[in-house]
Protein backbone atom coordinates (compact mmCIF):
# COMPACT_ATOMS: atom_id res chain seq x y z
CA UNK A 1 0.00 0.00 0.00
CA UNK A 2 1.43 3.19 -1.14
CA UNK A 3 0.43 6.37 1.48
CA UNK A 4 0.70 9.93 -0.22
CA UNK A 5 -1.01 12.72 1.53
CA UNK A 6 -4.22 11.94 2.36
CA UNK A 7 -4.90 9.98 -0.27
CA UNK A 8 -4.68 6.29 -0.41
CA UNK A 9 -4.11 4.05 -3.00
CA UNK A 10 -4.22 0.78 -3.31
CA UNK A 11 -3.35 -1.23 -5.95
CA UNK A 12 -3.78 -5.39 -6.63
CA UNK A 13 -3.53 -7.02 -9.83
CA UNK A 14 -6.55 -7.91 -11.51
CA UNK A 15 -6.81 -11.26 -14.21
CA UNK A 16 -6.77 -10.73 -17.70
CA UNK A 17 -8.65 -13.42 -19.06
CA UNK A 18 -8.89 -12.04 -22.69
CA UNK A 19 -6.00 -13.66 -23.31
CA UNK A 20 -3.96 -16.83 -21.43
CA UNK A 21 -1.84 -15.30 -18.97
CA UNK A 22 -0.33 -15.61 -15.46
CA UNK A 23 -3.07 -16.38 -12.89
CA UNK A 24 -5.27 -13.76 -10.87
CA UNK A 25 -4.34 -12.31 -8.10
CA UNK A 26 -6.56 -8.88 -7.68
CA UNK A 27 -8.30 -6.24 -8.60
CA UNK A 28 -6.88 -2.54 -9.03
CA UNK A 29 -8.62 -0.48 -6.68
CA UNK A 30 -8.05 3.66 -6.34
CA UNK A 31 -9.70 5.93 -3.34
CA UNK A 32 -10.31 9.52 -4.32
CA UNK A 33 -11.35 12.14 -2.39
CA UNK A 34 -14.67 12.51 -3.15
CA UNK A 35 -14.67 8.69 -1.71
CA UNK A 36 -15.76 7.16 -4.92
CA UNK A 37 -13.48 3.89 -5.97
CA UNK A 38 -12.52 3.65 -9.80
CA UNK A 39 -10.57 0.54 -11.00
CA UNK A 40 -10.59 -2.06 -14.05
CA UNK A 41 -13.87 -4.16 -13.65
CA UNK A 42 -15.40 -1.71 -10.78
CA UNK A 43 -18.11 -0.63 -12.59
CA UNK A 44 -19.69 2.53 -10.06
CA UNK A 45 -18.99 1.86 -6.40
CA UNK A 46 -19.50 5.34 -5.25
CA UNK A 47 -20.63 5.02 -1.83
CA UNK A 48 -19.91 0.68 -1.98
CA UNK A 49 -17.38 -0.72 0.51
CA UNK A 50 -14.62 -1.98 -2.03
CA UNK A 51 -13.09 -5.52 -2.13
CA UNK A 52 -9.77 -6.73 -0.58
CA UNK A 53 -8.69 -9.41 -2.05
CA UNK A 54 -6.21 -10.62 0.20
CA UNK A 55 -7.42 -14.07 0.90
CA UNK A 56 -6.96 -14.91 -2.71
CA UNK A 57 -3.52 -13.27 -2.84
CA UNK A 58 -2.72 -15.47 0.64
CA UNK A 59 -3.97 -18.46 -0.96
CA UNK A 60 -2.52 -17.86 -4.67
CA UNK A 61 0.49 -17.69 -3.16
CA UNK A 62 0.68 -21.04 -1.66
CA UNK A 63 -1.34 -23.01 -4.29
CA UNK A 64 -0.21 -22.18 -8.21
CA UNK A 65 3.56 -22.38 -7.36
CA UNK A 66 2.93 -26.01 -6.21
CA UNK A 67 0.45 -27.25 -8.77
CA UNK A 68 2.65 -25.10 -11.59
CA UNK A 69 5.78 -27.15 -10.26
CA UNK A 70 4.02 -30.14 -10.76
CA UNK A 71 3.07 -29.47 -14.11
CA UNK A 72 6.34 -28.12 -14.64
CA UNK A 73 7.68 -31.31 -14.10
CA UNK A 74 5.42 -33.66 -15.55
CA UNK A 75 4.98 -32.41 -18.56
CA UNK A 76 8.47 -31.93 -19.22
CA UNK A 77 9.29 -35.46 -18.32
CA UNK A 78 6.41 -36.36 -20.55
CA UNK A 79 6.25 -34.37 -23.45
CA UNK A 80 9.99 -34.79 -23.75
CA UNK A 81 10.14 -38.58 -23.90
CA UNK A 82 7.03 -37.97 -26.80
CA UNK A 83 9.87 -35.76 -29.06
CA UNK A 84 12.76 -38.11 -28.15
CA UNK A 85 10.38 -40.89 -29.17
CA UNK A 86 9.35 -39.42 -32.63
CA UNK A 87 12.73 -38.10 -33.33
CA UNK A 88 14.21 -42.07 -33.35
CA UNK A 89 11.14 -42.98 -35.34
CA UNK A 90 11.01 -40.36 -37.72
CA UNK A 91 11.11 -42.44 -40.94
CA UNK A 92 8.21 -43.65 -39.68
CA UNK A 93 5.44 -41.19 -38.51
CA UNK A 94 2.08 -41.52 -39.20
CA UNK A 95 0.34 -38.40 -40.05
CA UNK A 96 -1.40 -38.88 -36.06
CA UNK A 97 2.20 -38.87 -35.10
CA UNK A 98 3.09 -35.33 -36.88
CA UNK A 99 0.46 -33.64 -34.94
CA UNK A 100 1.56 -35.32 -32.03
CA UNK A 101 4.88 -34.34 -31.90
CA UNK A 102 3.68 -30.37 -32.70
CA UNK A 103 1.21 -31.01 -29.78
CA UNK A 104 4.17 -32.17 -27.68
CA UNK A 105 6.34 -29.22 -28.79
CA UNK A 106 3.29 -26.51 -28.09
CA UNK A 107 2.96 -27.81 -24.70
CA UNK A 108 6.70 -28.41 -23.68
CA UNK A 109 6.94 -25.22 -24.68
CA UNK A 110 4.26 -24.19 -22.65
CA UNK A 111 5.42 -25.66 -19.40
CA UNK A 112 8.42 -23.79 -19.64
CA UNK A 113 7.07 -21.02 -18.89
CA UNK A 114 5.44 -22.08 -15.75
CA UNK A 115 8.43 -21.29 -13.54
CA UNK A 116 7.98 -17.87 -14.28
CA UNK A 117 4.64 -17.15 -13.01
CA UNK A 118 5.39 -19.46 -10.48
CA UNK A 119 7.65 -16.98 -8.84
CA UNK A 120 5.97 -14.16 -9.85
CA UNK A 121 2.72 -15.83 -7.65
CA UNK A 122 4.74 -16.62 -4.80
CA UNK A 123 6.81 -13.36 -4.60
CA UNK A 124 7.50 -10.70 -7.59
CA UNK A 125 8.03 -10.67 -10.90
CA UNK A 126 12.29 -10.16 -10.88
CA UNK A 127 12.76 -11.20 -15.13
CA UNK A 128 11.97 -7.58 -15.98
CA UNK A 129 9.96 -5.83 -19.14
CA UNK A 130 11.56 -7.95 -22.33
CA UNK A 131 11.01 -11.58 -20.66
CA UNK A 132 7.43 -9.89 -19.47
CA UNK A 133 6.14 -9.66 -23.06
CA UNK A 134 8.51 -12.74 -24.58
CA UNK A 135 6.51 -14.85 -21.79
CA UNK A 136 3.56 -13.73 -22.68
CA UNK A 137 4.07 -13.97 -26.36
CA UNK A 138 5.04 -17.84 -25.74
CA UNK A 139 2.66 -18.81 -22.87
CA UNK A 140 0.06 -17.35 -25.98
CA UNK A 141 1.23 -19.13 -28.81
CA UNK A 142 1.35 -22.56 -27.31
CA UNK A 143 -1.29 -22.46 -25.36
CA UNK A 144 -3.53 -21.66 -28.62
CA UNK A 145 -1.50 -23.68 -30.45
CA UNK A 146 -2.23 -26.91 -28.44
CA UNK A 147 -5.84 -26.24 -28.27
CA UNK A 148 -5.93 -26.00 -31.88
CA UNK A 149 -3.76 -29.19 -32.69
CA UNK A 150 -6.42 -31.11 -30.42
CA UNK A 151 -9.00 -29.97 -33.50
CA UNK A 152 -6.65 -31.12 -36.20
CA UNK A 153 -6.35 -34.13 -34.30
CA UNK A 154 -10.12 -34.69 -34.16
CA UNK A 155 -10.56 -33.70 -37.76
CA UNK A 156 -7.60 -36.09 -38.58
CA UNK A 157 -9.19 -39.01 -36.98
CA UNK A 158 -12.42 -38.22 -38.32
CA UNK A 159 -11.10 -38.69 -42.23
CA UNK A 160 -9.26 -41.75 -40.92
CA UNK A 161 -12.25 -44.01 -39.70
CA UNK A 162 -15.38 -42.48 -41.52
CA UNK A 163 -13.91 -41.77 -44.60
CA UNK A 164 -11.13 -44.59 -44.52
CA UNK A 165 -11.16 -45.36 -47.83
CA UNK A 166 -9.95 -42.04 -49.63
CA UNK A 167 -8.89 -39.61 -46.90
CA UNK A 168 -5.09 -40.32 -47.12
CA UNK A 169 -4.33 -36.89 -49.35
CA UNK A 170 -6.44 -34.95 -47.23
CA UNK A 171 -4.86 -36.24 -44.07
CA UNK A 172 -1.51 -35.40 -45.53
CA UNK A 173 -2.42 -32.30 -47.12
CA UNK A 174 -3.72 -30.81 -43.12
CA UNK A 175 -0.77 -32.60 -41.35
CA UNK A 176 1.92 -31.22 -43.59
CA UNK A 177 0.77 -27.70 -44.78
CA UNK A 178 -2.43 -26.76 -43.46
CA UNK A 179 -1.12 -27.49 -40.00
CA UNK A 180 1.14 -24.31 -40.40
CA UNK A 181 -1.65 -21.96 -41.81
CA UNK A 182 -4.65 -22.80 -39.22
CA UNK A 183 -2.60 -23.76 -35.62
CA UNK A 184 0.69 -21.62 -35.67
CA UNK A 185 -0.11 -18.51 -37.67
CA UNK A 186 -3.25 -17.60 -35.46
CA UNK A 187 -1.15 -18.37 -32.51
CA UNK A 188 0.93 -16.35 -33.60
CA UNK A 189 -1.21 -12.98 -34.35
CA UNK A 190 -2.94 -13.43 -31.05
CA UNK A 191 0.05 -12.49 -29.64
CA UNK A 192 0.08 -9.10 -31.05
CA UNK A 193 -1.92 -7.63 -27.94
CA UNK A 194 1.26 -9.36 -25.18
CA UNK A 195 3.47 -7.33 -27.70
CA UNK A 196 2.03 -4.22 -27.50
CA UNK A 197 0.30 -4.13 -23.64
CA UNK A 198 2.49 -6.71 -21.77
CA UNK A 199 4.57 -4.56 -19.71
CA UNK A 200 6.05 -3.98 -16.12
CA UNK A 201 4.73 -1.79 -13.40
CA UNK A 202 5.79 -1.11 -9.90
CA UNK A 203 2.58 -1.68 -7.07
CA UNK A 204 2.45 -1.84 -3.76
CA UNK A 205 6.27 -2.11 -3.25
CA UNK A 206 6.60 -4.68 -5.88
CA UNK A 207 6.87 -5.60 -9.66
CA UNK A 208 3.49 -7.12 -11.64
CA UNK A 209 3.52 -8.15 -15.14
CA UNK A 210 0.31 -7.98 -16.84
CA UNK A 211 -1.46 -6.37 -20.00
CA UNK A 212 -2.32 -2.45 -18.96
CA UNK A 213 -5.19 -1.88 -21.63
CA UNK A 214 -6.24 1.87 -22.28
CA UNK A 215 -9.74 1.27 -21.72
CA UNK A 216 -11.99 -1.51 -20.20
CA UNK A 217 -13.76 -2.31 -23.81
CA UNK A 218 -10.38 -3.45 -24.71
CA UNK A 219 -10.30 -5.84 -21.41
CA UNK A 220 -13.89 -7.02 -22.68
CA UNK A 221 -13.39 -7.83 -26.47
CA UNK A 222 -10.05 -9.84 -26.20
CA UNK A 223 -11.76 -11.74 -23.54
CA UNK A 224 -14.19 -12.38 -26.44
CA UNK A 225 -11.58 -13.40 -28.40
CA UNK A 226 -10.29 -15.95 -26.15
CA UNK A 227 -13.72 -17.75 -25.15
CA UNK A 228 -14.08 -17.97 -29.21
CA UNK A 229 -10.69 -19.11 -30.08
CA UNK A 230 -9.91 -21.27 -26.83
CA UNK A 231 -12.76 -23.26 -26.88
CA UNK A 232 -15.96 -22.30 -28.76
CA UNK A 233 -14.34 -22.92 -32.15
CA UNK A 234 -11.96 -25.99 -31.64
CA UNK A 235 -14.49 -27.15 -28.81
CA UNK A 236 -17.26 -27.83 -31.61
CA UNK A 237 -14.55 -29.08 -34.04
CA UNK A 238 -14.07 -31.73 -31.46
CA UNK A 239 -17.64 -32.55 -29.74
CA UNK A 240 -18.52 -32.47 -33.84
CA UNK A 241 -16.40 -34.78 -34.86
CA UNK A 242 -15.54 -37.24 -32.08
CA UNK A 243 -19.96 -37.20 -32.44
CA UNK A 244 -19.53 -38.51 -35.77
CA UNK A 245 -17.01 -41.22 -35.22
CA UNK A 246 -18.69 -42.33 -31.71
CA UNK A 247 -22.11 -43.07 -33.97
CA UNK A 248 -19.67 -44.83 -36.82
CA UNK A 249 -17.69 -46.98 -34.54
CA UNK A 250 -20.81 -48.11 -32.33
CA UNK A 251 -21.86 -50.08 -35.51
CA UNK A 252 -18.71 -51.47 -35.28
CA UNK A 253 -17.92 -54.88 -33.94
CA UNK A 254 -14.74 -56.36 -32.76
CA UNK A 255 -12.22 -55.66 -30.09
CA UNK A 256 -10.35 -52.91 -31.38
CA UNK A 257 -13.36 -50.80 -32.66
CA UNK A 258 -14.51 -51.06 -28.58
CA UNK A 259 -11.08 -49.95 -28.00
CA UNK A 260 -11.02 -47.10 -30.32
CA UNK A 261 -14.54 -46.21 -29.22
CA UNK A 262 -13.26 -45.77 -25.55
CA UNK A 263 -10.23 -44.20 -26.80
CA UNK A 264 -12.27 -41.72 -28.26
CA UNK A 265 -14.67 -41.15 -25.41
CA UNK A 266 -11.76 -40.79 -23.02
CA UNK A 267 -10.42 -37.46 -25.28
CA UNK A 268 -13.50 -35.85 -25.24
CA UNK A 269 -14.62 -36.09 -21.39
CA UNK A 270 -10.66 -35.07 -20.94
CA UNK A 271 -10.54 -32.10 -23.01
CA UNK A 272 -13.76 -30.98 -21.35
CA UNK A 273 -13.41 -31.55 -17.91
CA UNK A 274 -10.11 -29.54 -17.98
CA UNK A 275 -11.22 -26.63 -19.83
CA UNK A 276 -14.75 -26.23 -19.46
CA UNK A 277 -15.11 -25.00 -15.49
CA UNK A 278 -12.23 -22.53 -16.51
CA UNK A 279 -14.02 -20.78 -19.07
CA UNK A 280 -17.70 -20.78 -17.06
CA UNK A 281 -15.80 -19.05 -14.36
CA UNK A 282 -14.23 -16.41 -16.91
CA UNK A 283 -17.41 -16.01 -18.43
CA UNK A 284 -19.29 -15.05 -15.07
CA UNK A 285 -16.44 -12.77 -14.45
CA UNK A 286 -17.49 -11.22 -18.15
CA UNK A 287 -20.99 -10.79 -16.98
CA UNK A 288 -20.10 -9.21 -14.10
CA UNK A 289 -17.58 -6.65 -15.75
CA UNK A 290 -20.34 -6.28 -18.44
CA UNK A 291 -23.00 -5.77 -15.34
CA UNK A 292 -25.25 -8.34 -16.46
CA UNK A 293 -24.81 -10.11 -13.08
CA UNK A 294 -24.75 -7.39 -9.87
CA UNK A 295 -21.26 -6.60 -8.25
CA UNK A 296 -21.76 -8.40 -4.94
CA UNK A 297 -17.90 -8.55 -3.06
CA UNK A 298 -18.09 -12.19 -1.83
CA UNK A 299 -19.34 -13.93 -5.28
CA UNK A 300 -16.63 -11.63 -6.83
CA UNK A 301 -14.13 -13.26 -4.33
CA UNK A 302 -15.57 -16.54 -5.18
CA UNK A 303 -15.23 -16.20 -9.02
CA UNK A 304 -11.96 -15.47 -8.73
CA UNK A 305 -11.22 -17.74 -6.93
CA UNK A 306 -12.67 -20.89 -8.61
CA UNK A 307 -10.93 -18.88 -12.29
CA UNK A 308 -7.62 -19.70 -9.90
CA UNK A 309 -8.02 -23.43 -9.08
CA UNK A 310 -9.75 -24.37 -12.83
CA UNK A 311 -7.15 -22.64 -14.55
CA UNK A 312 -4.28 -24.24 -12.82
CA UNK A 313 -6.69 -27.63 -13.16
CA UNK A 314 -6.80 -26.97 -17.15
CA UNK A 315 -3.00 -26.14 -17.39
CA UNK A 316 -2.84 -30.17 -16.49
CA UNK A 317 -4.22 -31.29 -19.52
CA UNK A 318 -0.58 -30.26 -21.50
CA UNK A 319 0.55 -33.16 -18.81
CA UNK A 320 -2.33 -35.26 -19.99
CA UNK A 321 -1.48 -34.90 -23.88
CA UNK A 322 0.91 -37.30 -23.70
CA UNK A 323 -0.90 -40.60 -21.82
CA UNK A 324 -4.37 -39.63 -24.06
CA UNK A 325 -2.64 -39.22 -27.76
CA UNK A 326 0.77 -41.18 -27.05
CA UNK A 327 0.70 -43.66 -24.17
CA UNK A 328 -2.57 -45.23 -25.07
CA UNK A 329 -1.15 -46.17 -28.59
CA UNK A 330 0.81 -49.77 -28.75
CA UNK A 331 3.02 -48.56 -31.45
CA UNK A 332 4.08 -45.45 -29.39
CA UNK A 333 4.92 -47.84 -26.47
CA UNK A 334 6.45 -50.39 -28.78
CA UNK A 335 8.53 -47.30 -30.34
CA UNK A 336 9.36 -45.78 -26.42
CA UNK A 337 11.05 -49.42 -25.78
CA UNK A 338 13.33 -49.48 -28.77
CA UNK A 339 13.95 -45.95 -28.48
CA UNK A 340 14.94 -45.79 -24.92
CA UNK A 341 16.84 -49.64 -25.60
CA UNK A 342 18.43 -48.50 -28.49
CA UNK A 343 19.73 -45.49 -26.31
CA UNK A 344 20.50 -47.92 -23.36
CA UNK A 345 22.45 -50.49 -25.22
CA UNK A 346 24.02 -47.54 -27.52
CA UNK A 347 26.00 -46.50 -24.40
CA UNK A 348 26.79 -50.03 -23.15
CA UNK A 349 28.42 -50.46 -26.95
CA UNK A 350 30.40 -47.41 -26.38
CA UNK A 351 31.41 -48.31 -23.04
CA UNK A 352 32.53 -51.82 -24.48
CA UNK A 353 34.40 -50.50 -27.50
CA UNK A 354 36.49 -48.51 -24.98
CA UNK A 355 37.32 -50.76 -22.57
CA UNK A 356 37.53 -54.48 -24.99
CA UNK A 357 40.15 -54.45 -28.48
CA UNK A 358 40.79 -56.84 -31.19
CA UNK A 359 38.47 -60.06 -31.96
CA UNK A 360 36.95 -59.72 -28.45
CA UNK A 361 35.50 -56.29 -28.42
CA UNK A 362 33.89 -56.94 -32.32
CA UNK A 363 32.17 -60.33 -30.76
CA UNK A 364 30.92 -58.53 -27.92
CA UNK A 365 29.07 -56.23 -30.31
CA UNK A 366 28.00 -58.05 -32.64
CA UNK A 367 26.17 -59.84 -30.06
CA UNK A 368 25.00 -56.57 -28.56
CA UNK A 369 23.42 -55.81 -31.95
CA UNK A 370 21.71 -59.43 -32.60
CA UNK A 371 20.50 -59.22 -28.94
CA UNK A 372 18.38 -55.79 -30.19
CA UNK A 373 17.18 -57.07 -32.99
CA UNK A 374 15.76 -59.96 -31.72
CA UNK A 375 13.79 -57.69 -29.12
Amino acid sequence: MKIVGEKKKVEERETDFCLPKKPFTGLIIEFHDNNTVEGFGSGDYEGKEPCYPNENEDFNRIFLPTVFSIIFVTGIVGNGLVIIVMGYQKKLRSMTDKYRLHLSVADLLFVLTLPFWAVDAAANWYFGNFLCKAVHVIYTVNLYGSVLILAFISLDRYLAIVHATNSQRPRKLLAEKVVYLGVWLPAVLLTVPDIIFASTSEAGGRYVCDRMYPHENWRISFRFQHILVGLVLPGLIILTCYCIIISKLSHSKGHQKRKALKTTVILILAFFACWLPYYIGISIDTFILLEVIKQDCDFDKAVHKWISITEAVAFFHCCLNPILYAFLGAKFKTSAQNALTSVSRGSSLKILSKGKRGGHSSVSTESESSSFHSS
